[in-house]
Protein backbone atom coordinates (compact mmCIF):
# COMPACT_ATOMS: atom_id res chain seq x y z
CA UNK A 1 0.00 0.00 0.00
CA UNK A 2 1.30 3.56 -0.77
CA UNK A 3 1.60 6.67 0.63
CA UNK A 4 -1.91 8.85 0.52
CA UNK A 5 -1.46 12.19 0.71
CA UNK A 6 -4.19 15.09 0.81
CA UNK A 7 -4.12 18.59 1.47
CA UNK A 8 -6.56 21.13 2.10
CA UNK A 9 -6.71 25.37 2.10
CA UNK A 10 -6.98 27.67 4.29
CA UNK A 11 -9.41 30.54 4.93
CA UNK A 12 -10.68 33.91 5.51
CA UNK A 13 -14.10 34.66 5.75
CA UNK A 14 -14.59 38.32 4.10
CA UNK A 15 -18.31 39.13 5.26
CA UNK A 16 -20.83 37.75 7.24
CA UNK A 17 -18.59 36.91 10.29
CA UNK A 18 -21.20 35.53 12.99
CA UNK A 19 -24.16 36.46 11.59
CA UNK A 20 -23.00 33.53 9.15
CA UNK A 21 -24.25 31.26 11.88
CA UNK A 22 -27.38 32.24 11.77
CA UNK A 23 -28.10 32.20 7.75
CA UNK A 24 -26.55 35.64 6.49
CA UNK A 25 -24.86 35.12 3.01
CA UNK A 26 -21.45 34.90 3.74
CA UNK A 27 -18.17 36.03 0.99
CA UNK A 28 -15.58 33.39 2.11
CA UNK A 29 -11.37 33.06 -0.02
CA UNK A 30 -9.70 29.96 -0.12
CA UNK A 31 -6.06 30.86 1.08
CA UNK A 32 -2.46 30.43 -0.58
CA UNK A 33 -2.23 28.61 2.88
CA UNK A 34 -3.20 25.43 3.86
CA UNK A 35 -1.99 22.09 5.46
CA UNK A 36 -1.15 18.66 4.43
CA UNK A 37 -1.54 15.44 5.63
CA UNK A 38 0.58 12.35 4.75
CA UNK A 39 -0.39 8.61 5.66
CA UNK A 40 1.86 5.57 5.26
CA UNK A 41 1.72 2.50 6.42
CA UNK A 42 3.49 0.85 9.06
CA UNK A 43 4.45 -2.91 10.84
CA UNK A 44 3.56 -1.69 13.84
CA UNK A 45 -0.11 -1.64 14.66
CA UNK A 46 0.10 1.87 16.20
CA UNK A 47 -0.53 5.12 14.51
CA UNK A 48 2.43 7.19 15.28
CA UNK A 49 1.74 10.77 14.30
CA UNK A 50 4.08 14.07 13.83
CA UNK A 51 2.61 17.86 13.12
CA UNK A 52 5.27 20.09 11.77
CA UNK A 53 5.24 23.90 11.59
CA UNK A 54 5.39 26.17 8.55
CA UNK A 55 9.17 26.44 9.64
CA UNK A 56 10.02 22.09 9.03
CA UNK A 57 9.55 22.36 13.08
CA UNK A 58 8.15 19.18 14.79
CA UNK A 59 5.32 20.87 17.03
CA UNK A 60 3.61 17.67 18.04
CA UNK A 61 4.31 14.00 18.20
CA UNK A 62 2.30 11.15 19.71
CA UNK A 63 2.06 7.43 19.54
CA UNK A 64 -1.44 5.79 19.48
CA UNK A 65 -2.35 1.83 20.13
CA UNK A 66 -5.05 0.89 17.54
CA UNK A 67 -6.24 -2.00 19.89
CA UNK A 68 -9.43 -1.82 21.36
CA UNK A 69 -10.39 1.69 20.57
CA UNK A 70 -7.62 4.27 20.40
CA UNK A 71 -5.02 4.05 23.60
CA UNK A 72 -2.62 6.79 24.66
CA UNK A 73 1.10 5.09 24.59
CA UNK A 74 2.09 8.32 26.66
CA UNK A 75 1.02 9.38 30.21
CA UNK A 76 1.56 12.49 30.31
CA UNK A 77 -1.71 15.19 30.05
CA UNK A 78 -2.33 16.48 27.20
CA UNK A 79 -4.87 18.86 25.52
CA UNK A 80 -3.70 18.51 22.01
CA UNK A 81 -3.66 14.66 22.00
CA UNK A 82 -7.01 14.84 24.01
CA UNK A 83 -8.45 16.28 21.12
CA UNK A 84 -6.55 14.39 18.43
CA UNK A 85 -8.63 11.46 19.86
CA UNK A 86 -11.84 13.17 20.20
CA UNK A 87 -11.50 13.64 16.41
CA UNK A 88 -10.71 9.86 15.61
CA UNK A 89 -13.36 8.55 17.60
CA UNK A 90 -15.82 10.92 15.93
CA UNK A 91 -14.13 9.66 12.35
CA UNK A 92 -14.49 6.16 13.27
CA UNK A 93 -18.63 6.58 14.51
CA UNK A 94 -18.81 7.67 10.73
CA UNK A 95 -16.80 4.88 9.19
CA UNK A 96 -16.23 1.85 11.57
CA UNK A 97 -13.68 0.22 8.98
CA UNK A 98 -11.49 3.52 10.25
CA UNK A 99 -7.89 2.04 11.01
CA UNK A 100 -9.34 -1.24 11.66
CA UNK A 101 -6.83 -3.34 10.75
CA UNK A 102 -3.59 -5.04 12.25
CA UNK A 103 -1.35 -2.87 10.30
CA UNK A 104 -0.62 0.92 11.80
CA UNK A 105 -0.43 4.21 10.25
CA UNK A 106 2.16 6.65 10.24
CA UNK A 107 0.86 9.96 9.65
CA UNK A 108 2.52 13.50 9.18
CA UNK A 109 1.05 17.21 9.11
CA UNK A 110 2.40 19.92 7.59
CA UNK A 111 1.39 23.31 7.73
CA UNK A 112 2.50 25.65 5.37
CA UNK A 113 1.27 28.50 7.47
CA UNK A 114 2.35 29.91 11.44
CA UNK A 115 -0.18 28.05 13.42
CA UNK A 116 -1.03 31.13 15.27
CA UNK A 117 -2.65 33.01 12.10
CA UNK A 118 -5.42 31.94 12.27
CA UNK A 119 -6.48 30.64 8.89
CA UNK A 120 -7.96 27.25 9.77
CA UNK A 121 -5.13 24.44 11.48
CA UNK A 122 -8.43 23.12 12.96
CA UNK A 123 -10.39 22.99 9.57
CA UNK A 124 -7.66 21.88 7.14
CA UNK A 125 -7.44 19.15 10.04
CA UNK A 126 -10.59 18.32 9.82
CA UNK A 127 -10.99 17.94 6.27
CA UNK A 128 -8.06 15.78 5.39
CA UNK A 129 -9.11 13.22 8.13
CA UNK A 130 -12.30 13.37 6.31
CA UNK A 131 -10.74 12.88 3.27
CA UNK A 132 -8.48 9.72 4.48
CA UNK A 133 -11.30 8.04 6.02
CA UNK A 134 -13.79 9.00 2.92
CA UNK A 135 -16.34 10.82 5.21
CA UNK A 136 -18.56 14.15 5.33
CA UNK A 137 -16.29 16.76 6.43
CA UNK A 138 -18.92 18.85 7.67
CA UNK A 139 -20.08 16.10 10.17
CA UNK A 140 -16.85 15.43 11.60
CA UNK A 141 -16.81 19.21 12.13
CA UNK A 142 -20.08 19.27 14.20
CA UNK A 143 -18.86 16.83 16.41
CA UNK A 144 -15.68 17.99 16.95
CA UNK A 145 -15.00 22.00 16.96
CA UNK A 146 -18.38 23.19 15.45
CA UNK A 147 -19.04 26.31 13.75
CA UNK A 148 -20.94 27.84 10.40
CA UNK A 149 -18.24 25.05 8.46
CA UNK A 150 -17.34 27.99 5.86
CA UNK A 151 -14.00 27.02 6.35
CA UNK A 152 -14.62 23.51 5.44
CA UNK A 153 -15.90 24.96 2.38
CA UNK A 154 -12.82 26.49 1.51
CA UNK A 155 -11.01 24.05 2.47
CA UNK A 156 -12.05 21.85 -0.59
CA UNK A 157 -12.90 24.95 -3.51
CA UNK A 158 -9.70 26.87 -5.10
CA UNK A 159 -12.00 29.90 -5.83
CA UNK A 160 -13.52 32.35 -3.12
CA UNK A 161 -17.03 31.08 -2.88
CA UNK A 162 -20.86 32.62 -1.01
CA UNK A 163 -21.65 30.29 1.86
CA UNK A 164 -24.92 30.39 2.98
CA UNK A 165 -26.68 28.15 6.14
CA UNK A 166 -29.97 27.09 5.04
CA UNK A 167 -32.73 24.69 6.96
CA UNK A 168 -31.96 21.61 4.91
CA UNK A 169 -28.34 22.41 4.66
CA UNK A 170 -25.96 24.46 3.15
CA UNK A 171 -25.46 26.36 -0.26
CA UNK A 172 -22.00 27.25 -1.74
CA UNK A 173 -21.20 28.77 -4.73
CA UNK A 174 -18.01 29.70 -6.49
CA UNK A 175 -18.07 33.20 -7.28
CA UNK A 176 -15.95 35.35 -9.67
CA UNK A 177 -14.36 37.85 -7.14
CA UNK A 178 -11.80 39.44 -8.49
CA UNK A 179 -11.67 43.15 -7.62
CA UNK A 180 -9.99 45.57 -10.16
CA UNK A 181 -8.32 46.94 -7.35
CA UNK A 182 -6.71 44.70 -5.41
CA UNK A 183 -2.98 45.96 -5.36
CA UNK A 184 -5.05 48.09 -2.72
CA UNK A 185 -6.31 45.39 -0.28
CA UNK A 186 -4.00 44.18 2.77
CA UNK A 187 -4.32 41.75 5.02
CA UNK A 188 -2.81 42.58 8.35
CA UNK A 189 -2.33 40.02 11.29
CA UNK A 190 -3.15 41.39 14.62
CA UNK A 191 -0.59 39.56 16.37
CA UNK A 192 -3.08 37.49 18.33
CA UNK A 193 -4.71 34.29 17.53
CA UNK A 194 -8.44 34.46 17.87
CA UNK A 195 -10.21 31.47 19.43
CA UNK A 196 -13.51 31.45 17.17
CA UNK A 197 -15.37 29.10 19.26
CA UNK A 198 -15.08 31.66 22.33
CA UNK A 199 -15.94 34.66 19.48
CA UNK A 200 -19.29 32.81 18.77
CA UNK A 201 -19.99 32.10 22.16
CA UNK A 202 -19.78 35.71 23.32
CA UNK A 203 -21.93 36.58 19.44
CA UNK A 204 -24.69 34.05 20.79
CA UNK A 205 -24.92 35.43 24.41
CA UNK A 206 -24.80 38.96 22.78
CA UNK A 207 -26.56 39.14 19.96
CA UNK A 208 -29.95 41.49 19.87
CA UNK A 209 -32.44 40.97 16.43
CA UNK A 210 -30.76 39.95 13.59
CA UNK A 211 -33.60 39.94 11.06
CA UNK A 212 -32.96 43.32 9.31
CA UNK A 213 -29.27 42.86 9.83
CA UNK A 214 -29.15 39.37 8.01
CA UNK A 215 -30.64 41.11 5.06
CA UNK A 216 -28.29 44.25 5.34
CA UNK A 217 -25.16 41.67 4.99
CA UNK A 218 -26.70 39.46 2.77
CA UNK A 219 -27.33 43.12 0.09
CA UNK A 220 -23.64 44.41 1.47
CA UNK A 221 -21.73 40.89 0.35
CA UNK A 222 -23.28 41.08 -3.24
CA UNK A 223 -22.51 44.80 -3.67
CA UNK A 224 -18.89 43.67 -2.41
CA UNK A 225 -18.45 41.16 -5.11
CA UNK A 226 -20.04 43.17 -8.07
CA UNK A 227 -18.22 46.74 -7.02
CA UNK A 228 -15.82 48.20 -9.14
CA UNK A 229 -14.43 50.75 -7.58
CA UNK A 230 -11.89 51.29 -3.76
CA UNK A 231 -14.01 53.76 -2.53
CA UNK A 232 -17.51 51.99 -2.91
CA UNK A 233 -15.73 49.11 -1.21
CA UNK A 234 -14.61 51.16 1.37
CA UNK A 235 -18.16 52.17 2.59
CA UNK A 236 -19.08 48.75 1.95
CA UNK A 237 -16.63 47.50 4.54
CA UNK A 238 -17.08 50.25 7.04
CA UNK A 239 -21.15 49.88 6.86
CA UNK A 240 -20.32 45.98 7.61
CA UNK A 241 -18.31 46.88 10.67
CA UNK A 242 -21.16 49.12 11.58
CA UNK A 243 -23.58 46.39 11.11
CA UNK A 244 -22.22 43.82 13.49
CA UNK A 245 -20.74 46.42 15.92
CA UNK A 246 -24.16 46.93 17.16
CA UNK A 247 -25.34 43.38 17.02
CA UNK A 248 -22.15 41.80 19.42
CA UNK A 249 -21.69 45.22 21.19
CA UNK A 250 -17.66 45.76 20.76
CA UNK A 251 -16.10 48.67 18.69
CA UNK A 252 -14.58 48.04 15.20
CA UNK A 253 -11.28 47.91 15.45
CA UNK A 254 -10.33 51.02 13.47
CA UNK A 255 -12.28 52.79 16.03
CA UNK A 256 -9.66 50.45 19.08
CA UNK A 257 -6.54 50.19 17.52
CA UNK A 258 -6.51 52.62 14.12
CA UNK A 259 -8.25 55.97 14.51
CA UNK A 260 -5.60 57.66 12.72
CA UNK A 261 -5.53 55.26 9.31
CA UNK A 262 -6.55 56.90 6.41
CA UNK A 263 -7.87 53.72 4.70
CA UNK A 264 -10.60 51.71 6.02
CA UNK A 265 -10.00 48.20 8.45
CA UNK A 266 -12.19 45.10 8.22
CA UNK A 267 -12.23 42.35 10.96
CA UNK A 268 -12.57 39.36 9.45
CA UNK A 269 -13.91 35.97 11.61
CA UNK A 270 -14.06 36.35 15.38
CA UNK A 271 -13.46 39.82 16.37
CA UNK A 272 -10.44 40.73 18.27
CA UNK A 273 -7.38 38.70 16.45
CA UNK A 274 -6.12 37.16 13.47
CA UNK A 275 -5.99 38.94 10.39
CA UNK A 276 -7.92 42.07 9.04
CA UNK A 277 -8.83 43.33 5.61
CA UNK A 278 -7.49 46.99 5.14
CA UNK A 279 -8.40 48.96 1.78
CA UNK A 280 -6.00 51.52 1.26
CA UNK A 281 -5.50 54.38 -1.74
CA UNK A 282 -1.48 54.34 -0.27
CA UNK A 283 0.64 52.03 0.82
CA UNK A 284 -0.25 50.71 4.31
CA UNK A 285 2.84 48.97 5.61
CA UNK A 286 4.49 52.18 6.78
CA UNK A 287 1.47 52.96 9.08
CA UNK A 288 1.01 49.66 10.75
CA UNK A 289 4.39 49.03 10.96
CA UNK A 290 4.99 51.61 13.29
CA UNK A 291 2.43 50.69 15.28
CA UNK A 292 4.10 46.79 15.70
CA UNK A 293 2.30 44.68 12.89
CA UNK A 294 4.90 43.45 10.94
CA UNK A 295 3.00 40.74 8.98
CA UNK A 296 1.00 42.77 6.31
CA UNK A 297 0.19 40.63 2.99
CA UNK A 298 -0.78 41.45 -0.16
CA UNK A 299 -4.24 40.65 -1.70
CA UNK A 300 -2.76 38.81 -4.56
CA UNK A 301 -0.25 36.89 -2.19
CA UNK A 302 -2.99 35.75 0.61
CA UNK A 303 -6.04 34.87 -1.93
CA UNK A 304 -5.76 31.65 -4.13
Amino acid sequence: MKAQKFYSNGKLLLTGEYLVLDGALALAIPTKHGQSLTVEPSEASQLEWESFGHDGQLWFETHLSMRDGFQISTTKDDPIVDRLLQILKATKKYNPTFLNGERGFKVKTQLNFPRNWGLGTSSTLINNIAQWASIDPYKLLEDTFGGSGYDIACAMHNVPITYQLEQNGRTIIERNFNPEFKEHLFFVFLNKKQNSRDGIATYQRNKSNTALALSEINAITNDMISCTNLENFQFLMQSHESIVSKIIKQKPVKETLFKDFEGSVKSLGAWGGDFVLVASEDRPEAYFKERGFDTIIPYGDMVL
